[in-house]
């Protein structure tokens, strides 16, 4: 765990937006008045916040101990999947939610007595466009980003009385290795870039946009390109539509692997 103490920031690790963009984060984080000065703490996947809840709960600990509070907590741990359902393990589904559900819900409980005691904080959840839309085989994936998006709208209206900020943000695709480092079926490491990654977002424009909206205090922010963001209105404006396409598109990912 690494503490910067000049800008009372707490970095816990660095996840999926990349170690650049969220450098560039904490340096926008200074010029921003509703952020300077704050105790900021960000997750990342690779700190295993995501997958021991006791080590969540004594880093939540250590956190207070050094600052006394927190005022701004990104749970920023991720890790993606690619598989189809039937040959993914359980064991997978679970090592996928432990990091992006679990773990995000232990750290967030462990620090919210904290801040409704102060009434005062901000929650913020790195979600994805996949939390409110379904590809195939994403389903680990999507299935705990949907599951974030519900939990993180619950504390949204629970936390209103206590006067503490909840924003959920869902980006599109970001230019980083979240695919490469990504899990397939059996738990594997996927290790290729997919091309819609690799044309992905830029991570220090997308950090940009994250921080505009945590100062903002948005409630929830879809940070994708017009056709993902399309997607979100089509699944509940036009669901047969979309279930229609979403089968294309696994008839097309079959036959290109195929191929």
């Amino acid at each position: 765990m690494d503490f910067i103490t000049s800008t009372a920031i707490l970095p816990l690790l660095f996840g999926c937006l990349g170690v650049f963009g969220l450098f560039r984060l904490l340096q926008w984080v200074r010029g921003k008045a509703y952020l300077r000065n704050a105790v900021v703490v960000i997750t990342g996947a690779t700190s295993g916040l995501g997958k021991d809840s006791g080590a969540i709960v004594a880093a939540a600990a250590e956190i207070l101990q050094c600052f006394g509070y927190v005022d701004i907590l990104v749970n920023n741990a991720g890790i993606s999947y690619r598989g189809t359902i039937m040959d993914t393990t359980v064991d997978v589904d679970k090592r996928v939610m432990e990091t992006n559900y679990f773990g995000p819900v232990a750290l967030t409980k462990a620090l919210l007595p904290s801040m409704i005691k102060r009434r005062q904080g901000h929650i913020v959840a790195i979600s994805s466009i996949q939390g409110k839309i379904s590809i195939p085989f994403r389903s680990a994936y999507a299935a705990s980003k949907h599951a974030t998006q519900a939990f993180f709208d619950c504390l949204r209206a629970e936390m209103e009385q206590y006067e503490i900020e909840v924003t959920v943000i869902s980006p599109g695709y970001i230019h980083t290795n979240l695919s490469v480092n990504a899990i397939t079926a059996d738990g594997s490491r996927y290790g290729v870039m997919d091309t819609t990654t690799a044309q992905g977002r830029s991570p220090v424009e997308v950090a940009q946009d994250v921080l505009a909206a945590v100062g903002k205090k948005k409630k929830d922010v879809i940070l994708a390109d017009l056709l993902p963001s399309l997607a979100v209105y089509l699944r509940t404006l036009a669901p047969g539509l979309f279930f229609s396409l979403m089968a294309s598109r696994a008839r097309k990912e079959r036959k290109s692997k195929k191929s």
